[in-house]
């Protein structure tokens, strides 16, 4: 990829003046808007379908580590816990239950590529139950479990065929984190197993959010924050800081592995949605090209079962002036969301 001088729209022009590329790639917001989702590969439903069908018959097993005394917080305690994920991989992940009264709803919280080194609540009710799970392989609580520690070999990881690829094996251990956050529950108090669930994913997170909440009915809205693995067929052709600069490079070796990415494509995935969505897209993003962010929102648009509300941020994957601003409009939002789908 060019790392020479690029011009740049204003008011990036001033923001990111060293950039090597234009993180609008050319487009505005109405272009943004018309980005349609790849085209759905034959069987992809039912393979999605099939690998919950799965992982629903898989019990949790959750461990709760330590005796001692949870963290606390403001508004909960938090404990880490291991549990069953997709082919037995034991997984660690962070649980935080309420400090006061039983929790009202259940909210699985992903992350970006960069992994996962403490809860973050920003996005939280103070009456949810939470998990936080951390992707096979990745820190601060799964690094060297099950693949690659690093954003470029993780996303490559299995992709020589769809039933290996690790983006949709980090999909389905999603669905595992649910389990275990609900198997919690129930140990707590039975009448919470059947606790409504949220979901919020940032990057990475909102690629494999948008994969596995078309399947699973245990869900009742999510946010996606800048989500990635949207328009494949896009993606493909678009130099890029983050991990889908890997991705372009091999697929130019070994062109068999588009095949793979379209059984992994988020923005198909999410014209199966039925639920209530907020997604977060960015006009500017050098690590994930917006045109994919836009075609995942564009897919629950265009979804006959779910709701778009989108929120148009300035730029992602960056600082920026207003950026604080527009992140805490944002995490309002999410718990506005949240509240308002379970009351």
């Amino acid at each position: 990829m060019g790392r020479g001088p690029v011009s740049l729209p204003a008011p990036y022009d001033r923001w990111f003046a060293d950039s090597p590329i234009d993180g609008t790639y050319g487009y505005d917001r109405d272009a943004l808007l018309a980005v349609e989702p790849a085209a759905e590969p034959d069987g992809f439903a039912d393979l999605w379908r099939s690998w919950s069908e799965r992982a629903r018959t898989v019990a949790p097993d959750v461990v709760v580590e330590g005796a001692a005394a949870p963290a606390r917080r403001a508004t909960h305690d938090v404990r880490v816990v291991t549990h069953t994920a997709d082919g037995g991989l034991r997984l660690r992940a962070w649980v935080a239950l309420p400090v006061e009264g039983l929790p009202r709803v259940g909210v699985v919280v992903s992350h970006g590529y960069g992994g996962r080194d403490a809860p973050s609540f920003e996005r939280v009710p103070r009456d949810a139950a939470v998990i936080f799970p951390v992707a096979r392989g990745l820190g601060a609580l799964n690094r060297g479990v099950g693949a690659p520690d690093t954003s470029s070999a993780h996303v490559l990881h299995g992709i020589e065929a769809v039933d290996t690829y690790a983006v949709g094996r980090s999909a389905v251990d999603l669905w595992h984190a649910a389990s275990a956050l609900l198997d919690v529950l129930a140990r707590r108090d039975p009448a919470l197993a059947d606790l409504p669930l949220y979901y919020v994913g940032t990057s990475f997170g909102g690629g494999i959010g948008a994969l596995a909440l078309p399947w699973d009915d245990r869900f009742v809205g999510a946010t996606l924050e800048v989500p990635t693995f949207g328009q494949h067929d896009l993606r493909l052709r678009m130099p890029c800081l983050g991990s889908g600069e890997a991705v372009r490079h091999h697929v130019a070796d070994h062109p068999e592995a588009r095949e793979v990415l379209a059984f992994h494509d988020a923005s198909v995935a999410a014209t199966h949605l039925r639920i209530p969505v907020r997604v977060e897209c960015a006009l500017w993003d050098t690590s994930v090209p917006p045109p994919g962010q836009f075609a995942v929102a564009n897919g629950v648009a265009r979804a006959p079962g779910a709701s778009l509300d989108l929120t148009v941020l300035t730029a992602g994957h960056a600082g920026y002036p207003g950026q604080a601003r527009e992140q805490s409009a944002a995490y309002a939002a999410t718990r506005a969301h949240i509240t308002a789908l379970t009351a």
